[in-house]
């Protein structure tokens, strides 16, 4: 082999190590294998634990009861099996002799009883107290993955401060493969429930380094909603296969078998981490980052987080108690209890996209405000639906409002660092996962109770009411003041030139240059 070729790699990975695309790749990954394993499980746990506990106890329960059925045997055809099967519709008296019953009117009744075939024709499952206490149950297990999330983030943050995004990154990737083979080979709820803690560990690691890689290598604000929409359509791509493909692949081929392809999936992921990234490289920031509790205090940021909090707080809620209902209402198959939420991945994944370049253009604040009073009329609209057709409006219109406050949500976090803070994205980001895991640990652990207190319908009416009531506080980010020293920094470097907000306007009124007047002329 010649010298030129056996160096073609090592320039590749080079290349690759300086591109900010491959670093997009990376992160775009790394959301959707977390959000496959999220949604997942959303189909699988409650018809598995149904199938599992309820099921299998009554199945061992059966058994002792029909021990007494062989003696009965040796009685004269058919006066056994009406009193054992049917002892309400049949009576068989006590005058009546076995050649009665062979040759008179009793003999033609079929032996088979009428009464034990509806509830296999209706397919709606037994055991109503179960289902319901099933609602807490697994809205428990879905919460525990964010309330640890939720906890491990801020340490994230300061950890990706300290070394850099890489490390932090494939610890993530790790943690991440771990929890899904544990996934893949749990059969208990107890297990289930600390992979799915386990989980949540991976994600704050996944999501805080890969988003705040992001803001670093993306400076520009235009390019960074850009980067930021086609990252979040990595997640809506895996919010849109995780809950169907988790149901097929459980109804046809096995609980393990969507776990191990995703296990296979991570490995891949990891080997393109140690080919683009350097995890061994530790590159702490150059520049001290704003405090977390600094920027809890800015109530720009605080509005932005709880924005992307009672969105996501919707479809938290419906992931543990949509199913549930499914079953108990439309008797829905194992299938269709992950298809149910199609409809909100596929617009999701398009309104992700297509508000990452609309956003920037007509006001991500507006574009918020829109999108969450759509994602309350949408919840509204859920309880009415009488069959899985009845859920694709309202469930398309719920994917496409929250890919709007997404998309609209995150550039505006990294753009009030830029703006009010230092610009180091770590905190920030562990902020913007936080409000993230806020809505995803109330909103299943809250839902369940909810439901069985007063109902799914009134769960759907509380939770869009709030995000009705929240979408005018949107109206505040649509000029958010910088502080002087950062007008002073913009005003120099001008790194950001941004038509969603009017800081160009105020950047006037304070001209350190000469050729400042004339850059914001050009502005406008």
């Amino acid at each position: 082999m010649s010298p030129a070729a056996e160096r073609a790699p090592r320039r590749w990975l080079a290349a690759g190590r300086a591109s900010r695309r491959l670093v997009l790749v990376v992160v775009f990954v790394a959301l959707l294998l977390d959000n496959m394993l999220l949604t997942v499980v959303v189909p699988i746990v409650p018809t598995f634990l149904y199938t599992t506990e309820y099921e299998g106890t009554n199945h061992s329960v059966a058994p002792a009861r029909a021990e007494p059925a062989p003696p009965a045997s040796k009685a004269p055809p058919f006066s056994s099996m009406f009193s054992y099967f049917d002892n309400t519709t049949v009576t068989v008296s006590g005058s009546t002799s076995a050649v009665d019953l062979v040759n008179g009117t009793e003999s033609s009744r079929p032996p088979q009883p009428p009464t034990s075939s509806p509830p296999l024709l209706s397919g709606c499952p037994e055991g109503e107290e179960f289902l319901a206490k099933e609602n807490i149950r697994v809205g428990l297990l879905f919460a525990s993955k964010a309330l640890v999330q939720l906890m491990v983030n801020p340490a994230v943050g300061l950890l990706t401060n300290r070394t850099g995004y890489h490390i932090p990154m494939f610890i993530g990737f790790v943690i991440m493969f771990l929890s899904t083979v544990m996934f893949a080979f749990s059969g208990t709820y107890t297990l289930l429930f600390i992979a799915r803690a386990l989980q949540g560990i991976g994600s704050s690691f996944s999501s805080v380094a890969g988003l705040g890689m992001l803001a670093s290598v993306y400076t520009d604000d235009f390019e960074r909603g850009n980067a930021m929409g086609i990252a979040l359509g990595g997640l809506a791509l895996g919010v849109l296969i995780g809950a169907p493909f988790g149901s097929v692949m459980y109804e046809f081929v096995g609980k393990s078998s969507p776990f191990l392809v995703l296990a296979f999936l991570a490995l891949l992921d990891g080997a393109l981490q140690l080919c683009i990234l350097q995890p061994s490289k530790i590159s702490p920031e150059s520049t001290k980052g704003t405090p977390v509790f600094t920027l809890l205090r800015d109530p720009y940021i605080l509005v932005a987080a709880g924005a992307l909090c009672f969105s996501n707080m919707g479809v938290a809620m419906l992931e543990p108690t949509l199913p549930i209902w499914m079953m108990q209402t439309m008797c829905s198959p194992k299938w269709q209890l992950g298809m149910a939420f199609l409809p909100a991945s596929v617009s999701y994944l398009i309104g992700t996209n297509l508000f990452g370049i609309l956003a920037n253009k007509m006001g991500r604040w507006l574009c918020s405000l829109i999108g969450m009073a759509v994602v309350g009329i949408s919840l509204l609209c859920v309880p009415l639906a009488k069959n899985i057709y009845g859920l694709i409006g309202p469930n398309g219109g719920l994917g496409f409002a929250i890919g709007m406050v997404d998309s609209s949500m995150m550039p505006i976090m990294g753009y009030l660092v830029d703006l009010r803070h230092t610009s180091v994205y770590g905190n920030v980001y562990a902020i913007a996962d936080v409000a993230f895991c806020m809505g995803f640990a109330i909103g299943p652990s809250t839902g369940g109770a909810i439901v069985r207190a007063i109902g799914f319908p009134w769960l759907m009416i509380i939770i869009g009411v709030v995000n009705i009531a929240y979408a005018p506080l949107c109206w505040y980010l649509r000029n958010p003041p910088a502080k002087e020293e950062k007008i002073a920094i913009l005003s120099q470097e001008c790194p950001m030139r941004t038509k969603s907000y009017t800081t160009q306007k105020t950047l006037r009124d304070f001209p350190l240059t000469d050729d400042s007047d004339v850059e914001a002329d050009n502005a406008e």
